[in-house]
């Protein structure tokens, strides 16, 4: 005989399943117990339940076959959200075992009920309520085959009178539905694109995360047209290594070559892409949209020929009717631009930059303090970090500073709460990397108040020995907040943060950690960061006045900024 708790633990294994993050509790004892006698699953006891819930959305998004989570009754579950919320909007398949009152109890008001259908109803794609044997195997089956098929979040809520009852002997083990295969689109929808490109008109690529499984479709495409590619940050993990079309990012983390890139095209081809920021779209451009959501075409930039289809399967049976171009002066003045962005920048990662002349001047505005450049942090860990290593970001200026500064090579992956934008996801996100494959490097970019906000959770990698290097940006600030701040005119309110010594902190919760605050030290304490076998943490004393100019700035946002900097200076210095 098997219980309902050691039927889904038994069912989750013979899937693959390897981990299942969350905090124990009362409903979910027969869960936990039948996890603690699976030898093929490990459970992660998480200080946090969001924790466990961006752990989980890491690792299905870094390929596992299916992140596990759990939360206990009432709050256990509600600690859930954000995480689940992150694994949506990045189409992570993610199981949310939620525990719930007894079943007898459900509906009156019981002590930490929660009415889980409907508080999951938004970020899951299939919620329910288990409340009988009979309903075994086939509602943990739907659950799961929705979270695999829709790319999505499933939550199955269990009573906490359901987990031991016992199941009759002939119940069959669900069966997962394997995914789907992707068709490529339509013929009349190629050849109207081809027809299209068959000029001389100036093509510009956009290429999003759908066309990581293209990469060879996307670069022959960029050949043909003789086309910069803009990349979005989802895409540089896999599109960014030894690519000649590149031009890095649009948008607010972006760089001058992209956004000329977009505005000097009269075509643009936006493949696998869903960037968001409508004002960074080019006007008066024909546009291609290739996608295999449907309804992703047009919500962001009105699209003139639409390609709904698998990436790699409609690139494939549109590359034999393009003739190759033999005009690349678009091409050219794109990839020339971003060599001169990159130049400009490359003078920002050297220590010595402030103790120059030009440097020095510079300083008096943007950094009097001489404190380390986030520019040359980014950098450093670009240098020395392994070429299959994980990164991960925080989101705000750590984001940026990774965009900008740390290069994709290798295998390296990359993963951040890039659609949800969620504060302090960089930790819990490399604890799911890590807890994947203890051998492989994992690194975190964390920003200060990230890393403050669920600080908790570092013991969580001295507990299971999950060897991440936590690398933060310690400016004292919401960085992306004083920015944006600073370019509506205001003066900086509210940003600043009164951190401890990290590096003491996470000294005291047992991982090996040091503090820099001198450029010259930079190097070594990356080196040495990446280099310890352990969990690690290095406290960089960054600049908090680093300004990440916007690849169009305005008239509006410079004013904004003088503005902002002059009352900041009555006020403050």
């Amino acid at each position: 005989m098997s219980t309902v708790a050691e039927h889904i633990v038994t069912a989750l294994a013979e899937h693959g399943v390897t981990h299942v993050w969350g905090v124990v509790g009362d409903a979910l004892n027969p869960l936990t117990d039948a996890i603690r006698r699976e030898e093929r699953v490990e459970w992660v006891g998480v200080r946090h339940e969001e924790v466990g819930a961006f752990a989980a959305s890491a690792q299905a998004q870094l390929g596992a076959p299916l992140g596990v989570v759990m939360g206990t009754v009432g709050p256990g579950s509600v600690h859930l959200l954000n995480g689940l919320y992150d694994a949506k909007k990045s189409h992570a398949p993610v199981l949310a075992i939620c525990g719930q009152v007894p079943s007898g109890d459900i509906g009156t008001d019981f002590f930490q009920e929660v009415d889980n259908d409907v508080l999951f109803s938004d970020v899951a794609v299939w919620a329910r309520t288990l409340t009988s044997v009979e309903q075994l195997p086939h509602v943990l089956e739907q659950g799961v085959n929705a979270a695999l098929a829709q790319g999505g979040v499933a939550v199955l809520t269990i009573p906490g009178d359901v987990g031991d009852l016992e199941l009759p002997q002939d119940t069959p083990l669900p069966r997962f539905a394997p995914a789907g295969v992707p068709a490529p689109a339509p013929e009349v929808q190629v050849a109207a694109v081809a027809e299209l490109l068959a000029g001389d008109a100036a093509v510009t690529l956009l290429v999003g995360h759908g066309a990581l499984g293209a990469r060879e479709e996307v670069l022959e495409l960029a050949e043909r047209l003789a086309a910069p590619m803009v990349l979005t940050l989802k895409a540089k993990e896999g599109l960014e290594r030894d690519n000649p079309y590149e031009v890095g990012q649009s948008g607010l983390i972006g760089n001058p070559a992209a956004a000329h890139a977009m505005d000097s095209c009269d075509v643009l081809v936006l493949v696998g892409s869903d960037f968001p920021y409508r004002d960074w779209y080019p006007s008066g451009k024909t546009v291609v949209q290739l996608d295999v959501r449907g309804s992703h075409i047009g919500r962001r930039v009105p699209v003139d020929h639409a390609l709904v289809g698998d990436a790699a399967g409609t690139l494939r049976a549109l590359l034999p009717r393009l003739t190759p171009r033999t005009d690349r002066g678009h091409l050219d003045a794109a990839r020339g631009e971003y060599e001169r962005w990159h130049e400009r920048q490359r003078s920002l990662l050297d220590p010595g930059h402030d103790r120059r002349l030009l440097g020095r001047v510079r300083a008096v505005f943007d950094n009097p303090d001489t404190r380390i450049r986030p520019e040359a942090v980014a950098a450093a860990v670009d240098r020395y970090a392994a070429d299959d290593a994980v990164l991960t970001a925080d989101t705000g200026m750590s984001t940026a500073w990774v965009a900008r500064h740390v290069t994709m090579r290798g295998t390296r992956r990359l993963v951040g709460s890039f659609n949800l934008g969620s504060m302090a996801n960089a930790v819990p996100m490399a604890l799911g990397a890590s807890a994947l494959d203890r051998s492989r490097q994992v690194v975190a970019m964390a920003g200060d108040g990230g890393l403050m906000m669920l600080l908790g959770d570092l013991r969580t990698a001295v507990t299971y020995r999950l060897p991440v290097t936590v690398v933060v940006f310690d400016n004292g600030r919401l960085g992306m907040v004083k920015l944006e701040q600073e370019q509506g005119g205001l003066p900086e309110f509210g940003t600043e943060l009164d951190n401890p010594d990290l590096a003491a902190v996470a000294t005291a919760m047992g991982l090996t950690a040091r503090r820099v605050e001198d450029p010259a030290d930079l190097d070594d304490a990356v080196r040495w960061a990446l280099g310890h076998d352990g969990p690690t943490l290095l406290d960089v004393v960054t600049n908090p006045d680093e300004v990440a100019v916007p690849p169009k700035p305005t008239v509006s946002q410079g004013w904004g900024f003088a503005i902002a900097k002059t009352k900041e200076a009555f006020e403050s210095r």
